[in-house]
């Protein structure tokens, strides 16, 4: 008993770790030797787990962490700050929210940082904190209510990284991305996230005017990387390190987890370089005061506007503003728009997208309409929007 107990106690492990026995050891839970125990014998049992145990190696330094270390540098915090009141000593009270940035570029002097608009609307004074902590005052060079997009100008002595742009048109759902930003304020700056590409080309509304009628459709890359408030402005990247998308919105309801928005980069590098150059986005304008036909009781459409049966949409003209090119072209209040070139128009959301992302001032548009129940067509030579 003495010598069986020295053997297994002392010699066998001995035996096992100069791998000197015939065959291999392996430590086996006894919940694992129980599966499938209905199916297969324990001993056919045993085999299969065996053969199925494989050495595991773990690299720390993984794909996303060298990613990360890459590009938290050029990723910041952006506080919104304004001026509430005054106290007692006649001292001006901030307040304001935080969100998040990216730095896209640097010149000699300055660097430039992409935020969004509503993460800066209202701002008295724009702050910009850097990844070691350190602040710089920020100009705002401009800003897009429809984009939700704003361009950030700050000293660039003290930057060294920019962020490298990708191209979102090649982004495939299922692809894995990284989200980095500020949720929840400044103290939790630089949190990263994971998730995947969950869908492509989403079209989300949005209303401006709290009216409960969509007012734009965001086009707009969805994720399942948490993206919380203060991660707004923050970056959407692919696992080459890139830039691919401005992190914007998140659906915050109860019912609803694990879906985030991001502005697609190719979307946003016309709107920043405008934003940039110009302090404002440059849009064709028609001149009109018109909503959705839709929004008009059914019974209208045949015996107000006088409609064939066979208008099922369009966009009714409630004003022309004078001296417009609606004006110019004899467009007059309840004609019905149909088409625009040639391509049907539904909602005022249609007609807003063809002239802010397909027409430029200065261009000619087709536009076809019923007035008193005949179908006309006439030409709109399109303006600026000032």
């Amino acid at each position: 008993m003495v010598l069986g107990a020295f053997l297994f106690a002392v010699a066998l492990p001995k035996l096992i770790e100069k791998d000197w026995l015939p065959y291999n050891f392996y430590l086996v839970s006894e919940d694992q030797l129980l599966m499938n125990n209905d199916s297969v014998s324990n001993q056919e049992e045993n085999n299969l787990i065996l053969d199925s145990i494989t050495p595991i190696s773990v690299d720390i330094a993984t794909q996303v962490t060298m990613i990360v270390e890459d590009v938290m540098p050029a990723v910041v915090g952006v506080e919104n700050i304004q001026t509430q009141g005054f106290d007692f000593w006649e001292q001006a009270v901030y307040d304001g929210g935080t969100g998040s940035g990216v730095i896209y570029r640097k010149d000699k002097d300055h660097a430039y940082v992409v935020t969004n608009h509503h993460v800066i609307d209202g701002a008295d004074q724009i702050e910009v904190i850097l990844a070691d902590g350190s602040r710089e005052m920020a100009e705002l060079k401009g800003t897009d209510l429809f984009t939700d997009l704003a361009v950030l100008e700050i000293d660039g002595t003290n930057i060294d990284v920019t962020i490298e742009l990708g191209d979102s048109e090649l982004t495939k759902v299922g692809e894995p991305v990284i989200a980095i930003g500020n949720p929840l304020g400044l103290d939790l700056s630089g949190s990263v996230t994971q998730g995947i590409i969950s869908g492509t080309q989403r079209s989300i509304p949005q209303d401006f005017s709290g009216d409960g009628i969509a007012d734009w459709q965001a086009d707009v890359i969805q994720t399942d990387a948490a993206i919380n408030p203060g991660n707004s402005g923050g970056a959407l990247i692919n696992m080459s390190g890139q830039l691919i998308g401005i992190n914007s919105m998140k659906i915050a309801e109860s019912a609803v987890e694990g879906i985030g928005f991001a502005i697609p980069i190719n979307e946003a590098i016309p709107v920043i370089q405008e934003l940039e150059s110009t302090g404002q986005m440059t849009r064709a304008f028609l001149g009109v005061e018109a909503y959705s036909l839709v929004d008009v009781p059914q019974v209208e459409w045949r015996r107000s506007l006088e409609l064939p049966t066979e208008v099922e949409g369009g966009i009714y003209i409630q004003s022309v503003e004078p001296f417009s090119p609606a004006d110019y072209a004899g467009l007059e209040p309840y004609d019905v728009i149909i088409e625009l070139d040639g391509e049907p128009v539904q909602t005022i959301v249609d007609l807003r997208k063809h002239l802010y992302q397909r027409k430029n001032p200065g261009e000619e548009m087709e536009v076809s309409f019923y007035r008193e129940g005949k179908e006309q067509e006439v030409t709109v030579e399109l303006s600026t929007q000032e």
